[in-house]
Order: C-alpha cells, then sequence, then structure tokens
C-alpha cells in the first residue's frame, strides 16, 4: 500500500492504530479549521451580477460533484461549467469546449473537465485557478448561468451554495487529522445540504463488461468503488488521484492478472481513449430529488 493510500484509509477509514496519528495531527487540525472559518467569515462576497450555482462538498475526495454538476448543467442552456482543473499538467485559464465543441486534450483539461465537457454538448467548460477571470470570460461569450465545481470555498463570490455529503463520515476531523476541509459546522452556510441515499443516489450501469476485469482507477479513496462492481473483478489496482495512464503498464496489468479488460471510470477512460486496449466502464449518474432543481430555478429565476 502507498504512502497515499495510507493516509487515505486514515481520513476515510480510520482504525484503532491511525488514532494516535490523528490525536497527534489534531492542534494542526484546529489551527487550519480556524483559518478557513475566519476567511469565511470575513470575506467579502463579490457580485458578478449573474445567477451562479456552486456544487461542493466538504471533505476532501469523491461526493458525486462531478456526476451532479453534470445533471445540473444538462437542464440549461447558455450555461458555462468553471472548475479548477485538478490534475491537469496546464496552467491558468484553459477553454477546455466552447458550446460543446472540445478545444483540448485532457493533459490540459484534467480528467473531470473533459468529462463534463464530453457530458454536455450544449455547454461550455473552463478551468482556472482565478475563477474570477474564468466567470469573466464566460460572462462575455454569454453564459446566463455559471456553475461552479468544487466552489464552497470560494468565499469571496456571491453564489447559491450546495454541499453534497456523502451517506457515511467515519472521521470528523480537520485536515491533516481527518477529511474536511473545514469545520463540519461550516455547512450552515450553505443554502442546500444534500445527503446521499436521501437527496440524491447514485445509478451505476456498465458497459461491455467480460469475465476476468482487473480494476484499475485514479481516483481519491477509491473503496468507494467496491460496493459497485460487478461479477468478474479478478483484481485491483490503485494509482494517485488524476494520475495519468501509460498503455506500457495497463498492457502489463492486463497480462499480470489474465484478465480480458480492464475495468475503468468515465473519469479515467478519458484518460486512455486512445490507447486501444479492451475496456469495461462504470458510467455513474445521480438520481435527485426534483425537489432540489425546484430550488435552484428559483434561485436563477431570481437572479435574471
Amino acid at each position: 500500500m502507498s504512502v497515499t493510500h495510507a493516509y487515505e484509509q486514515m481520513l476515510f477509514h480510520p482504525r484503532w492504530y491511525h488514532y494516535p496519528v490523528i490525536l497527534l495531527l489534531l492542534p494542526l487540525s484546529i489551527l487550519y479549521g480556524s483559518w478557513m472559518l475566519f476567511r469565511r467569515i470575513f470575506a467579502r462576497k463579490k457580485d458578478f451580477g449573474i445567477p451562479i450555482v456552486s456544487i461542493g462538498n466538504l471533505i476532501v475526495g469523491g461526493s458525486g460533484k462531478t456526476p451532479f454538476v453534470i445533471a445540473l448543467a444538462s437542464r440549461y442552456s447558455d450555461v458555462a461549467v468553471i472548475s479548477r482543473g485538478y490534475g491537469r499538467k496546464s496552467n491558468g485559464l484553459v477553454e477546455v469546449s466552447r458550446r460543446g465543441k472540445i478545444l483540448v486534450p485532457v493533459e490540459q483539461s484534467g480528467d473531470e473537465a473533459l468529462l463534463m465537457a464530453l457530458s454536455l454538448p450544449g455547454a461550455s467548460v473552463i478551468v482556472s485557478e482565478d475563477r474570477h477571470e474564468a466567470i469573466a470570460l464566460a460572462t462575455g461569450q454569454g453564459a446566463k448561468l455559471i456553475i461552479l465545481d468544487d466552489g464552497f470555498n470560494r468565499v469571496e463570490i456571491e453564489k447559491f451554495e450546495i454541499l453534497l455529503e456523502p451517506e457515511q463520515i467515519n472521521n470528523p476531523f480537520p485536515f491533516p487529522s481527518g477529511p474536511f476541509r473545514e469545520f463540519s459546522f461550516s455547512k450552515k452556510y450553505a443554502d442546500l445540504v444534500l445527503k446521499e441515499k436521501e437527496d440524491f443516489e447514485r445509478i451505476v450501469s456498465y458497459e461491455d463488461l467480460t469475465e476476468k476485469m482487473v480494476l484499475v482507477t485514479a481516483i481519491s479513496n477509491p473503496q468507494r468503488l467496491d460496493p459497485y462492481l460487478p461479477a468478474g473483478v479478478i483484481g485491483k489496482v490503485y494509482l494517485e488521484d488524476h494520475a495519468y495512464f501509460e498503455k506500457e503498464m495497463l498492457e502489463k496489468i492486463l497480462k499480470e492478472y489474465d484478465a480480458q479488460s480492464l475495468l475503468v471510470t468515465e473519469k479515467d477512460y478519458v484518460k486512455m481513449t486512445n490507447f486501444k486496449l479492451p475496456v469495461s466502464k462504470t458510467k455513474l449518474k445521480l438520481k435527485i430529488k426534483n425537489e432540489i432543481f425546484e430550488k435552484i430555478d428559483r434561485y436563477i429565476k431570481a437572479r435574471h
């Protein structure tokens, strides 16, 4: 087990032997959480004059933000999705897609941003460390709605805040002792706090399954895939979150496990489309309560 995956186990699935480390790091967690709370309380918010909906979470790792953004953005026209572009090999502002036309490869966009662009043929997707610059570009190109991917910590932007919570949280502490980006009570600053299995649920489907598959994935907290794995998975290979794949490495994994195909997520697949290898895919969509969309619609209409 790599150091990264051992640390992720402490964050998401702590065992008794993790707690001495958790307690040792707790003073740093309190300092970090206090700083994040301070900046949230005293932030001066900028109103960009356009409805902005933020999809975020309080914990590191996946909580369904990307499929939620896709589900939400697909309901509107003239929408721009803005993300930081984690894992990309570029810097600054990059247009990933413009009204559905893909403009850059995955190395420049990052895996999640390209997945959103491919899934949203009517939307524009922009990645930038500077969200203000990206919002200005999107509005200049005629966007009527901005969706901020992972935007809860952008406390200086006036927006409608949606927080997604996983079904279960096993470690209640802020980083580095736990997975929380802020103190857990900071969720009171959100307009909507949506809990998995109560307000939304995952719908998993599969494509091109084989009898013998090896799971290869580069996502945070990969054990969260376990409840959704189909029959036929004979091995699991975990890479660092957002890691890129090499064809030779994947060929070696197929041979080592004597597998008929690689089982990957859609986020992984966008980084191996040119390899011409046998691939099986897990596809994730969210079933979201209609009243959630109605509340978002009311905010958007009030802002226009």
